[in-house]
């Protein structure tokens, strides 16, 4: 244990001021430089990964404090369904299409985790922790603890599908030229789950309300889903 991890051992509140901090600038930076790689949540995960790393401050150090963030997880999720009932005439009105969009990017997770899995040999520990990726954290944990999974896994594989998903979603859909907002929003959504949301907010309201409603949905099709996929991964590999 460095002296820097000494110290701040003892400071409940450390974790929570540095996660802000880092994210508050991030946020300044990227409203400066127009580009989609300067996602703030990116850019401020990356710098508190290389201060832990060269000051020698545990992890464990920070998630002693940066743990009480995450209690906001499940009522931040909860405030969504805000959005969703302004729009609700262009939900009653898209609801086929949106069931079918959701549940194709569910089983297409599903799919491609298992599919890697095989090609991979993958530990089926492993493999029912990545299920849930593509969903919320709050849900995700849930999922994978039933299954038997390592819940840091799925931190660490929905921050990742967040980020990443956050970062390429609004250029895949310009390169495809896909301009709905509807389209647009669930894309967001179900492939990013809450960060891809925040994101979707960024473009538009209607973007952000089909975002919101994604993420619910996917994740009660994904509670459904992981178990047959791991079933499903234990008969083929």
């Amino acid at each position: 244990m460095t002296n820097l991890d000494s110290f701040f051992m003892d400071s409940v509140y450390f974790g929570v001021a540095l996660s802000l901090v880092s994210y508050f600038a991030a946020l300044g930076l990227s409203k400066k430089i127009k580009c989609v790689l300067f996602n703030p949540l990116l850019i401020a995960s990356i710098f508190i990964m290389l201060l832990l790393h060269f000051t020698g401050i545990s992890f464990t150090t920070y998630q002693s404090g940066a743990k009480y963030l995450t209690y906001f997880l499940t009522p931040t999720t909860v405030c969504l369904a805000i959005p969703m009932y302004r729009r609700i005439k262009i939900l009653k009105e898209n609801v086929a299409a949106i069931l079918v969009s959701i549940l194709c990017g569910a089983l297409a997770c599903q799919v491609c985790i298992v599919g890697l899995g095989i090609l991979m040999h993958i530990d089926d520990t492993v493999l029912v922790s990545l299920l849930p990726k593509s969903i919320t954290t709050a849900v995700a944990i849930g999922v994978a603890d039933e299954m038997g999974g390592l819940s840091m896994i799925t931190i660490l594989a929905v921050s990742i599908t967040g980020i990443l998903g956050s970062v390429m979603a609004s250029f895949i859909c310009r390169l495809l030229h896909i301009e709905n907002p509807v389209a647009v929003g669930l894309a967001h959504g179900n492939a990013a789950h809450a960060i891809g949301t925040s994101r979707a907010f960024e473009i538009g309201e209607i973007q952000g309300a089909m975002s919101s409603l994604a993420i619910v949905v996917a994740a009660v099709m994904t509670v459904v889903l992981a178990p047959i996929a791991d079933k499903v991964y234990l008969l083929l590999k």
